[in-house]
C-alpha cells in the first residue's frame, strides 16, 4: 500500500486551484544526477555561456536510472493515488519531455497560455484532448534545478482547469485540438482573464508540481542567470476520466471536471497525511 503523501487541504485546493506543489518529492542528489545528464545531453557547457546558444533546448526523454527514481519515489507514487485513484494510472519508466531554458536575449516564441494536449488523431498536427482526458492522468512539473522569478518558472492561471471542460464537452469522445482549445479559450476573454490568479511553478531541484491535465498554464523567456532544467512528463492514465460514477467514488481529478461543468460531486473520505 502506497503513503498517504497529501492532506485533506492539499487535495481540495488541488480540486478548486489545479494543481499541487510538492517539495522534496525526490532527493536532490538524484536531481543533481539527472542534472548532469541533461547538461550532457544539451551540448552546451555549465561553466561556458558562450555555449549557451538558445533561449530554450528541448529533450524528448530519459530512461536512465536517475530519471526512473526520481519518478518513483513513495511520496510521489502515493499522491498519484491519492489525486488519480489506485490502479488508475501507470508507473513511469523515465521522464521527459525536458524543455531546458537558458538565459538568451532571443524570444522563445513558445510562451503562449495553453492545455496540453495528448494525442495526435491521424492527420493532425497538433495535439488533442477531450473531456475525459484521453491519454494524461496529471500534467507533472518536476524541477531540476532551482528556479526562481526571474528563472523562466512554468506560469499557471490558478483554478483554470475549472474553465476547460465547458468547451471540451460538446466534443464529445473526439475531442478537440489544443490550439482550437486556446483559440476558444481567448475569445471568450479567459486566457487574459484577471479573475484566475497567476502562480508561478518555482522550488528547488527535487521539487514536484502535480497539474490537472486541463490546467491553463504558460512558458516565459528565462530572465536570470543561471539555466533552468525541468521535465513536464504526464502521468499516463489506465483508460480515461468517468465522470458517471455509480458508487460516486470519483478521483480529485475527477471531481475537478465535474465542478466545471457545474455537477459537483461530494469529495471521498481522506486519509490525513500520515
Amino acid at each position: 500500500m502506497t503513503a498517504q503523501a497529501l492532506t485533506g487541504e492539499q487535495i481540495e485546493r488541488f480540486v478548486t486551484e489545479g494543481f499541487v506543489h510538492l517539495p522534496g518529492a525526490f532527493p536532490r542528489a538524484v536531481a543533481d544526477e539527472c542534472r548532469a545528464i541533461l547538461w550532457r545531453k544539451t551540448g552546451a557547457s555549465p561553466d561556458d555561456p558562450a555555449t549557451w546558444t538558445r533561449p530554450v533546448v528541448r529533450i524528448d526523454g530519459c530512461g536512465d536510472e536517475p530519471f526512473r527514481k526520481a519518478a518513483n519515489t513513495p511520496l510521489l507514487l502515493g499522491a498519484f493515488d491519492q489525486l488519480v485513484g489506485p490502479g488508475r494510472w501507470a508507473p513511469r519508466t523515465g521522464l521527459g519531455t525536458f524543455p531546458i531554458r537558458f538565459p538568451h536575449p532571443d524570444d522563445p516564441r513558445d510562451d503562449g497560455w495553453h492545455t496540453e494536449g495528448s494525442y495526435l488523431p491521424e492527420g493532425a498536427d497538433w495535439y488533442w484532448l477531450n473531456l475525459r482526458s484521453r491519454g494524461r492522468a496529471l500534467l507533472m512539473l518536476f524541477l531540476f534545478s532551482e528556479v526562481g522569478p526571474d528563472d523562466a518558472p512554468t506560469r499557471i492561471k490558478v483554478g483554470s482547469h475549472l474553465d476547460v471542460p465547458p468547451f471540451l464537452e460538446p466534443a464529445g469522445e473526439a475531442g478537440m485540438s489544443g490550439l482550437v482549445l486556446a483559440r476558444a479559450l481567448d475569445a471568450a476573454g479567459l486566457l487574459d482573464s484577471p479573475r484566475r490568479p497567476l502562480a508561478l511553478a518555482t522550488g528547488l531541484p527535487g521539487d514536484v508540481y502535480l497539474c490537472h491535465p486541463f490546467l491553463i498554464h504558460a512558458a516565459q523567456p528565462h530572465r536570470g542567470t543561471v539555466p533552468r532544467f525541468m521535465a513536464q512528463p504526464p502521468l499516463d492514465p489506465v483508460g480515461q476520466l468517468q465522470l458517471d460514477r455509480p458508487d460516486g467514488a470519483y478521483s480529485p481529478v475527477e471531481r475537478a471536471v465535474l465542478l466545471g461543468l457545474g455537477r459537483a460531486a461530494e469529495p471521498a473520505t481522506v486519509s490525513p497525511k500520515a
